[in-house]
């Protein structure tokens, strides 16, 4: 089955592996990872319904920006979340950051005209820091799912990507292997599974699956749609 996908994701993120097709610095963004993303929906039957790398939206106003995001969002059944180290300005509130209205809107089901869009299924990819790893995402995670305290520990990732996972109802295991990285079959419990980037790329439409059979059984979650302020753990 083909689907039509959004991907969110902070365009210039550089603080991520560098991918062989980076810049001549010797560097990538997050925008060279979902380059290679369309890439590979463009040899598919799936319909890409991001922003292209030469697609220019920079003379339009934030509000005019908005609503092209919304059209594609609402014309769309999947959005793939693109998580990075920096991928959260920590000194913004996360309400003037776009992210997490993106994933807000997915969430949301919209009527216009005589047509409701109903909330997408999401996909959060784990992409690699500059040294291949993945705590950034699964340490603030560990700590806040073992109740442990963090004076001003912050985390990298936005209040509503966290708010839904490990949200299953009745759900109250953890969502690590002993190796602190979960495989997706494992990640039952929460609405927006994840996966590292080197797993998914492997086999994206695998991953994609998960996430839509979540959407299918989304009654049996408890949906976060609220975008908060900040997102700090135990501070």
């Amino acid at each position: 089955m083909s689907y039509k996908i959004f991907v969110s994701y902070k365009y210039r993120d550089a603080s991520v592996y560098p991918l062989p097709c980076g810049n001549s610095l010797g560097f990538s963004t997050v925008r060279n990872y979902v380059d290679k993303l369309e890439s590979y929906f463009d040899r598919t039957s799936n319909i890409y319904k991001g922003e292209s790398d030469n697609e220019d939206l920079s003379h339009l106003s934030e509000a005019c920006i908005w609503e092209k995001l919304k059209d594609r969002i609402y014309d769309s059944s999947v959005t793939i979340v693109m998580v990075s180290p920096n991928m959260r300005e920590q000194y913004r509130s996360e309400r003037s950051q776009w992210i997490p209205w993106e994933i807000a809107y997915s969430l949301r089901e919209t009527t216009r005209a005589d047509r409701t869009s109903h909330s997408n299924a999401i996909l959060a990819v784990i992409l690699p820091d500059r040294s291949y790893q993945y705590e950034y995402f699964t340490q603030p995670f560990s700590y806040q799912q073992s109740g442990g305290q963090w004076s001003s520990g912050t985390d990298t990732v936005f209040s509503i990507i966290r708010k839904n996972m490990n949200n299953k109802l009745g759900n109250n295991e953890s969502l690590f292997s002993s190796h602190g990285i979960f495989s997706i079959s494992t990640n039952d419990g929460s609405y927006i599974p994840s996966v590292t980037w080197k797993d998914f790329i492997s086999h994206p439409m695998r991953y994609i699956e998960c996430a839509i059979k979540h959407k299918e059984r989304i009654s049996e979650y408890r949906i976060c749609k609220e975008i908060a302020e900040w997102s700090v753990l135990y501070g």
